[in-house]
């Protein structure tokens, strides 16, 4: 049974599409997009298999259409709608789909017109290759679209294309024009039926409603808005002629053409102003571009600007093509990137490392720009958590405003940026490592279809935190004895070398516990925080603007410095040179113990309002500039671009499956079968009657 499946199956293609598939699916034009692995494939379809016949599995229609793709609900589907998906795959119409047809159809789904083909073989009711008019019929008058607005059979155009008595067979490619030609039927006759007077008129209502419903994938949302407006606009006011209806669809059929023709009246600048006398008089060159039609163009464009001109970016607001999900285009723009990423890329190990590299230098600038910025907040937060009981004194600082003030006073402006220099200094190899072990581990973690559990975040964090003690908790201590350097009275200056020379290699790692205790968690809770917030401030295109990056970067940063206050505490005690009469500390767990005995479990949040302003908007200008760099400074290393960087379409992640299960063309099915109800107007009833018993 399986091979005569098999053999009638491939015959059945073979008609359908008469190029090998082989070629096809593998031109070197689609190598971008990578057909699923013949045993992976087969791994998946066994997975999904619910039927056994004489020791061989097979997929019923609801095991792929359901269960493996989802393109309709489990518990509330319409029984025809299944039958007809379930059909454009099963080849051999026996209502089991063999292992052999399953894979057929991913590369079905691989081809560059897999709309047209997936259409056809739907159409194809019989699976003999060609299309009646009875199979055409029924399939239309079960969509949707028909039920809203219903197509007239007893019409010419079906005539012509199935002949007078209706027995002429349609091939595939008859079929793609017929299904083309269909849709702009479709239209003429809607407005047939909405001219009740029969003088050639509609209102703008009527025209909003055939254009929305038969032509949506020509109205960009800009175009869908303003639809009744432009209609109002227009020299019959209320009413809409037929000449001004087939002109309004054959401007937007021939956007990509207006384009050409605005190009050839700028010299190709695309920021030059257009008129409509430049306009018209370069559009006498194309016959398909009418005055009405440029007309109806600059009505459009006045909605956008009072200028009485068009720019390109008038036209791209107007045209369907900008952005347009189809399956071609999802291959072509996203499926390199997110294909080549989740299934391994080739990139080489210098590559890797040049992006390292690239990322370090980005890194270091936008934490010495962050640094700099708060750096004062960063001076008071640590001379207020120094700041001890016991001698006189020592209680010179009432609070953060009263400690800014007197070191503006007694130090001057640069005494406030005391310890800036060793901080600009570490700043490169922190950021650099925190960012570069975070990524690494984020990817380790990753699941196939791209997400990541919250735990896992949390881990790639800290591990980030824990990776830049090395390098940070050195500079720390330098740092911090040089800020609170200027509270000693007749001291000789210190400087960063004597610091060092002073507390030697070893030293230099005082406190280092302390920093542990502070950084881990930081980072633990600053970049899952960050990453989920990011996606909570994009806008609907998934897209993060500037301020959307700062508020995100900010707001994430208040729990992750406030938390770890009591573990910075410490660490600045530990970190600092204790002066005569002033307690002295003997590791994390000695100087806990004293703070909390000599001045209580407040002393443990001793700066930390100042610690939150400081850090908050310390890292929301830094990863600011970082992203902004990298927007700026954009260089391809095969790598993935950060989260929210470039725009996206609101459905396309939707579109593109990530579930780990869809691999290869499999991928695309949802899109295709979008493709085919918005371009083709093929909307079948998804969810079954509920009156229905």
């Amino acid at each position: 049974m399986a091979a005569s499946k098999q053999s009638s199956g491939s015959e059945i293609v073979s008609k359908i599409w008469p190029i090998p598939w082989k070629v096809e699916c593998e031109a070197r034009k689609m190598e971008i997009f990578k057909r699923g692995d013949q045993e992976k494939l087969k791994e998946i379809f066994l997975k999904y298999a619910s039927k056994d016949v004489k020791g061989e599995k097979f997929m019923t229609y609801s095991d792929l259409i359901i269960n493996y793709l989802q393109l309709l609900k489990k518990n509330n589907y319409d029984e025809y709608t299944l039958k007809l998906f379930g059909n454009s795959v099963d080849t051999s119409r026996d209502e089991l789909i063999s292992f052999t047809e399953f894979q057929a159809f991913e590369a079905l789904l691989c081809l560059p017109d897999a709309m047209y083909a997936l259409a056809f073989q739907i159409f194809d009711r019989n699976g003999n290759g060609f299309i009646t008019c009875d199979e055409f019929e029924d399939i239309v008058t079960h969509t949707t679209l028909h039920q809203r607005i219903p197509f007239n059979f007893n019409c010419d155009f079906i005539k012509l294309h199935f002949g007078e008595n209706r027995e002429r067979k349609v091939t595939y490619a008859e079929f793609t024009q017929l299904i083309h030609d269909f849709n702009e039927e479709h239209a003429l006759q809607a407005f047939r039926t909405r001219d009740k007077k029969q003088n050639g008129y509609i209102s703008a209502k009527d025209f909003e409603e055939i254009m929305i419903s038969l032509k949506s994938y020509l109205l960009t949302p800009f175009v869908r808005d303003n639809l009744v407006t432009v209609a109002l606009s227009s020299e019959h006011h209320k009413q809409i002629s037929y000449g001004y209806f087939t002109a309004f669809i054959s401007l937007f059929n021939n956007m990509e053409l207006v384009k050409k023709i605005y190009q050839a009246a700028t010299g190709r600048d695309h920021k030059k102003e257009c008129s409509k006398e430049e306009m018209m008089y370069q559009a006498q060159e194309f016959a398909q571009i009418t005055p009405m039609e440029i007309d109806i163009l600059f009505q459009m464009a006045s909605l956008r600007n009072q200028t009485g001109r068009i720019t390109y970016a008038d036209l791209e607001t107007l045209s369907p093509m900008e952005g347009r999900e189809t399956p071609f285009s999802i291959k072509m723009q996203i499926a390199e990137e997110h294909i080549r990423l989740q299934h391994g890329t080739e990139r080489t190990f210098l590559l890797q490392v040049l992006e390292s590299a690239y990322r370090f230098g980005l890194g270091a600038i936008a934490g010495a720009v962050g640094a700099t910025a708060v750096y004062p907040i960063d001076l008071v937060k640590t001379r207020l958590q120094n700041q001890r009981l016991g001698t006189v004194g020592e209680l010179r600082y009432k609070n953060s405003l009263d400690c800014f003030k007197k070191v503006l006073r007694y130090e001057g402006f640069f005494g406030l940026y005391r310890g800036l220099a060793p901080q600009l200094v570490g700043v490169a190899p922190e950021k650099a490592i925190k960012l570069t072990v975070n990524d690494f581990v984020r990817d380790k973690f990753m699941n196939k279809d791209g997400t990541i559990a919250l735990w896992a975040e949390c881990v790639a964090g800290g591990c980030a935190g824990a990776s830049q003690v090395m390098f940070t908790n050195p500079l720390e201590i330098v740092k911090i004895r040089l800020q609170v350097a200027g509270e000693i009275v007749g001291k000789t200056r210190v400087s960063a070398i004597s610091v060092i020379k002073d507390l030697g290699f070893m030293g230099l790692y005082k406190g280092s516990r302390a920093c542990f205790l502070r950084d881990i968690p930081f980072s633990a809770i600053y970049f899952p925080a960050y990453a989920n917030m990011k996606k909570l401030f994009a806008d609907e295109n998934g897209y993060n603007s500037p301020g959307s990056l700062f508020v995100a970067a900010t707001c994430a940063g208040a729990p992750a410095a406030a938390i770890p206050t009591p573990a910075d505490v410490i660490k600045t005690r530990l970190q600092v040179q204790a002066r005569k009469g002033q307690t002295t500390y003997n590791g994390v767990i000695d100087c806990a113990r004293k703070i909390w005995k000599e001045e209580g479990g407040k002393a443990f949040w001793k700066g930390a309002p100042a610690r939150v302003f400081r850090s908050s908007p310390q890292f929301g200008v830094t990863l600011l500039t970082y992203e902004l760099l990298q927007r700026l400074f954009r260089v391809d290393f095969g790598g993935r671009r950060p989260e929210g960087s470039e725009a996206k379409s609101v459905h396309l992640e939707e579109q593109l499956s990530r579930n780990p299960d869809h691999i290869g063309g499999y991928r695309l099915a949802l899109a295709t079968f979008d493709g085919i109800e918005s371009k083709f107007g093929l909307c079948l009833p998804k969810f079954g009657n509920p009156l229905k018993s």
